[in-house]
Order: structure tokens, then C-alpha cells, then sequence
């Protein structure tokens, strides 16, 4: 596992009963980059997600963050870890103006305490939450929504908002679960614009149906099927490699590479 990878994984291995989801998995996640996992639909991609983020136990497997060995975290380890994920869903509070739901991504071991934060019980707690929050909005380009609430908001809006809320932990490592889902060409454009001013923050790690967008965006990608990695490297690398063909398209023949970029994950 390398020291200067902001997170690494060998042999990660979960089962489910007899069934066997991932399979002697490995990711090394070097700082400021993004990372693609794709593969075909059931291919173990959001499993390796769930794993990370302590939603489900491997079976077998090592795991170092920071270049540190350590057991695999449980799910509210992950803010005091450096991590921090965005789901499918956009999941905002529809009480809560935006910042605050910004806000109530934020860290709390340090001390604070978000609800009394928000009822105006510690001020000076409150304010430097609030200032996270502003500066994690305006990262992901939704400064300007700060006020609103979540029903103002249009799709595309909310799915930065939810990266903004994301963000104001300062994890070392995003992890984004399908963030182009229910956007348009131009939304996906701008997301992808997004997302490589981002990387100057912290590394991302993405798993995503739309394979065009993995491939403008990612400086590594893995490659899944039948929970195995099957290929590894960058894009144009991996949408050549005769087993990603063959996952995708159900064939080895090289000339059917260009395609790959028009196939869903």
C-alpha cells in the first residue's frame, strides 16, 4: 500500500450468504485526483462504497488511510477519518434553509454542537460552522442558494448543495455515488467542470453510470464485473483492454473501443 495514497485497499472480499459480491478487490487513491469505478450493472461498484463508508462488513480485506493500516470504519467514523460521501439520492432537509443543511454535514468532534449551534445557543460555534458552510457552498458553486429552501431548489441545484454539505467537513477523500444521475448533457458538463476544480480540495473517488463522464473527468479508473476489477488505469487504457470489451460489449474485438464511451455503467 503506498504512503502517499490518501486511501488504499487489498483483498477486499464481501460475501452475502453464498453469494459473493466482491472478490479480492483492490484501490490505491492518490491525493487530488478522481477516480472512476465503473462496470456493468451488479458489478460490486457501490458495495465498494458501502464497505469504505462502514454500511457493510468485509468479509476479508485491508484497508489504509493516510498510509496508516487500520480496521475498516464504522459509519460515523468517517468525518474523524477524512472521508465523506454523497448518496444517490439528494436527501435534504426540507426544514432547513440551505446553509443549514450544509451545516449539519459539518464535523462535530470538535466540539460543536449542531442543533444548539442552530437555535442560537453558542454563538461563536455557530458562526464558524456558518462559515464552513458558506465557504464549502461556494466551493461547489452554490453560494447564491445559501437562503433558499430545498423545495426552491431545481435538481441540479441540490445535487451541488448536497456536495457543499459533503465538503464542510474538509474530508481528504469525496466519495460521490452516481452525481451525473438525472442530469442533463449541459448539467452533466458543468458538474464535470465542478468536480475537476474540486480536486484541488481532495481526492474523488465516483462511482457512475455514464461512462462519457468517468472518462473526461477521471485520472484512474477501475474497471468491475462480477465484483472483480478487471482492469485498471486510465480511461483510454481501460476502454481497450479486451475483458472490459467483453463486460461491456460482449465482445474482444478492438475496434469495438470507441463505442465504450457511449455504453452506461
Amino acid at each position: 500500500m503506498s504512503i502517499t495514497s490518501v486511501l488504499s485497499i487489498s483483498h477486499l472480499t464481501v460475501k452475502f450468504g453464498g453469494l459473493t459480491a466482491l472478490d479480492d478487490v483492490f484501490l490505491d487513491i492518490a491525493p487530488n485526483t478522481i477516480v472512476g469505478l465503473i462496470g456493468p450493472n451488479g458489478a460490486g461498484k457501490t458495495t465498494i462504497f458501502n464497505s469504505i463508508s462502514g454500511l457493510v462488513a468485509p468479509t476479508s480485506g485491508d484497508i489504509a488511510i493516510q498510509g496508516k493500516e487500520m480496521k475498516w470504519p464504522a459509519s460515523h467514523e468517517l468525518a474523524s477519518m477524512g472521508i465523506s460521501r454523497t448518496l444517490q439520492g439528494v436527501g435534504l432537509f426540507s426544514g432547513l434553509t440551505v446553509i443549514e443543511n450544509v451545516m449539519m454535514g459539518a464535523d462535530h468532534t470538535s466540539g460543536s454542537n449542531f442543533f444548539k449551534d442552530l437555535l442560537g445557543l453558542s454563538g461563536r460555534a455557530e458562526a464558524k460552522l456558518r462559515r464552513r458552510a458558506i465557504d464549502a457552498l461556494a466551493w461547489a458553486g452554490a453560494l447564491d442558494l445559501a437562503a433558499k429552501m430545498p423545495g426552491e431548489l431545481t435538481y441540479p441545484e441540490s445535487k451541488r448543495v448536497s456536495v457543499a454539505r459533503a465538503l464542510v467537513s474538509n474530508p481528504r477523500l469525496l466519495l460521490l455515488d452516481e452525481p451525473a444521475a438525472g442530469l442533463g448533457q449541459d448539467e452533466i458538463d458543468k458538474f464535470a467542470a465542478l468536480l475537476l476544480q474540486l480536486k484541488q480540495r481532495c481526492a474523488i473517488v465516483i462511482v457512475e453510470h455514464h461512462v462519457d463522464f468517468i472518462g473526461a473527468i477521471s485520472d484512474q479508473v477501475y474497471v468491475l464485473n462480477f465484483g472483480k476489477v478487471i482492469a485498471s488505469g486510465t480511461f483510454d487504457t481501460v476502454k481497450r483492454d479486451p475483458a472490459v470489451l467483453a463486460a461491456y460489449l460482449g465482445t474482444t474485438q478492438q475496434s469495438g473501443s470507441e463505442k465504450l464511451g457511449d455504453q452506461s455503467a
